[in-house]
């Protein structure tokens, strides 16, 4: 049975519309973290509005809202220039707003007007929350306890490739007035936007499995707004800046105050120009340390020789008179052995020369006795030897037969027919063999 109070929807939503615009002021000042925005082609702003709930950081409210071209035109510029930064994503805002309702579109937020100076003490407060939390980790000053090295040579720049400020960077280094080498390698990051944080992070860990290559780490950008920026001052980027293990140098081009990356890098520098410009102000410094030290050794060695060489020629004066007379002294022992010597040596030779005349004396003898033994024994050989002489066997009446000039011992060695000779002493028969 159909009920007569019963309303079509729309007849309720118009009442609660109705009810809303008489009952409910015409604005409120509302605080509220902005979770999406949007801006269409007519100049539009469309923003999804959230609150969090502050220890579990679940969502317990969410609105639509649109701020119309004609007021965004006002407000954005006064926001962007108070600030230094956009309406973005994450930023927590105060702004005035008309509760809207419509029968088909459903309750919404039409924002007429924002109060820049909550967020920056909104920003203010998260950005020292940050520090804090840093600080009560123990990480805040962490990178800045580690050592530069005197000639930081091998440089990881984390920057994006097609930046004016990597570009800047790159040519200081090569163009510098001393001729120093550096090796550079870069891995790109995207340094703006939602993105920003993570890609930064991806860079350090990719530098990080390549540590023993480096000297030292190097985050640059050019300038921009605090919105531009505003990755350089999230927390998981920054807890990994204070702990890895090469000193980070950061070259962000800011407006207004330093990032928190600045403040736990090991050191900041302005700008990437700037950045390139003290590494070459190391190379400077550690050359002129040693220069001066060089000149320093040198000078100390050439007043220690001096000073030695003086010392050494006191110690010559002092020693001249001594060595005088030692060499006097030694000088009349070597006269007085000289002539010792001399006297020995006229006594020896004496003494040697009457040995040699008695040895001449007896060799003469003894030659004497060898040589008449020697003639008597060659008398009895020469007598021996004409006893044996072929020609006084032969007057005694013996002969002796050749054959073929060779002496014939053997009747067997000579055949019928063969010519021999007989030689007596008188003379030579020749015969032949029948």
């Amino acid at each position: 049975m159909m009920d007569n109070r019963a309303i079509s929807l729309c007849e309720l939503l118009i009442q609660v519309k109705t009810v809303m615009k008489n009952t409910l002021p015409n604005s409120w000042w509302v605080i509220a973290e902005i979770s999406e925005i949007k801006i269409n082609f007519s100049g539009h702003c469309y923003l999804e509005l959230i609150e969090k709930n502050d220890e579990t950081e679940s969502v317990k409210a969410k609105v639509r809202a649109t701020i119309w071209a004609s007021v965004y035109r006002m407000v954005q510029p006064y926001f962007r220039t108070t600030t230094g930064t956009e309406l973005s994503s994450g930023l927590k805002i105060m702004v005035k707003v008309s509760p809207e309702f419509h029968e088909i579109y459903g309750f919404s937020l039409n924002i007429t007007d924002i109060e820049p100076s909550y967020t920056i003490g909104e920003m203010a407060r998260q950005r020292q929350e940050i520090i804090n939390r840093l600080k009560a980790e123990g990480v805040f000053d962490m990178n800045r306890t580690l050592i530069l090295c005197e000639i930081p040579s091998r440089i990881a720049v984390i920057s994006s490739k097609t930046a004016a400020g990597f570009g800047d960077f790159m040519h200081q280094l090569a163009d510098n007035a001393y001729g120093y080498k550096f090796f550079v390698k870069l891995f790109p990051a995207v340094m703006q936007g939602e993105e920003a944080e993570q890609s930064v992070i991806q860079a350090l860990e990719t530098v990080y499995q390549n540590e023993s290559d480096f000297d030292v780490v190097v985050i640059i950008r050019g300038g921009g707004s605090q919105a531009d920026l505003s990755c350089f001052n999230n927390y998981w980027l920054n807890y990994n800046i204070c702990q890895f293990p090469l000193p980070v140098l950061t070259g962000i081009g800011h407006e207004q105050d330093e990032s928190i990356a600045d403040l736990v890098s090991w050191k900041r520098l302005k700008t990437p120009t700037a950045v390139a410009e003290f590494l070459i102000g190391c190379f400077r410094d550690t050359e002129i340390s040693i220069n001066e030290r060089s000149v320093n050794l040198f000078n100390l060695v050439t007043e220690k020789v001096r000073a030695e060489n003086d010392r050494l020629i006191r110690a010559l004066m002092a020693l001249k008179p001594a060595v005088r007379e030692r060499l006097r002294s030694h000088s009349t022992g070597l006269r007085v052995k000289g002539l010792n010597l001399k006297s020995s040596a006229g006594n020896r030779v004496v003494h040697e020369a009457g040995d040699l005349e008695a040895g001449k004396v007896k060799l003469a003898t003894k030659l004497k006795e060898f040589l008449a033994v020697k003639g008597h024994e060659l008398e009895l050989l020469e007598k021996r030897t004409a006893y044996l002489d072929p020609f006084l066997i032969l007057k005694r009446g013996y002969s002796v037969t050749y054959h073929n000039g060779k002496v014939v011992k053997d009747p067997s060695s000579i055949m019928a027919d063969d010519l021999i000779d007989t030689r007596l002493a008188e003379g030579i028969i020749k015969s032949k063999i029948v």
